[in-house]
């Protein structure tokens, strides 16, 4: 079983990337195939909603959103993690989102229940809305949502600042056993 982390965030090594390593290390730990795809930083073109994806199952923008919807359809449970900015998601997760989102629909809903979780680094405030728009993309593919033991937040602003928040920790680590658990219920 595979589980896909992607990581919105244009720093290859900040809090969401760390964030996204625990749920990776606790998934890993319990024998799970994992992958940590870095999606922040590049270029990226919103959907133009031409259609052609209706006939192709790919999207025909030449950039690399269909190699990461190929990956999404390789693996059981996937994670995305964007920063919040101004109270939202990054242009990148948004793009994956709206991208991904519509081949999905043209692709027989091949990420139909599979895991779909959300997570978010967050100065002070924003990280509900970051989550709600990430988790809507999961539930409006027929995914499955787990929880944890809090939202999926780390207030965490400041390179490193992730590392000093316990209960962000502990909230990945059990959101990470719980992505465990529901693979093993429905995959095993």
């Amino acid at each position: 079983m595979k589980v896909l982390a992607i990581n919105g965030s244009p720093r290859h090594s900040g809090n969401t990337f760390n964030m996204l390593s625990e749920v990776l290390a606790v998934c890993k730990e319990a024998g799970l195939e994992t992958e940590l795809y870095q999606a922040g930083g590049r270029e990226i073109r919103g959907c133009r909603h031409c259609g052609a994806c209706s006939e192709l199952k790919k999207c025909v923008i030449g950039d690399w959103i269909n190699d990461v919807y190929d990956k999404m359809k390789e693996a059981d449970a996937i994670i995305l993690g964007s920063p919040t900015y101004f109270f939202d998601l990054t242009p990148e997760i948004k793009a994956i989102i709206d991208r991904c989102g519509f081949v999905n629909r043209r692709d027989n809903f091949s990420l139909s229940r599979k895991i779909g979780a959300a997570v978010s680094a967050v100065r002070r405030a924003g990280g509900v809305t970051t989550l709600d728009s990430i988790q809507h993309f999961f539930l409006i593919n027929d995914m499955i949502v787990p929880g944890s033991t809090y939202l999926n937040v780390s207030l965490s602003m400041a390179e490193g600042d992730y590392a000093k928040d316990e209960e962000g920790i502990r909230t990945m680590k059990r959101l990470a056993e719980n992505i465990v658990w529901l693979l093993e219920k429905t995959k095993g």
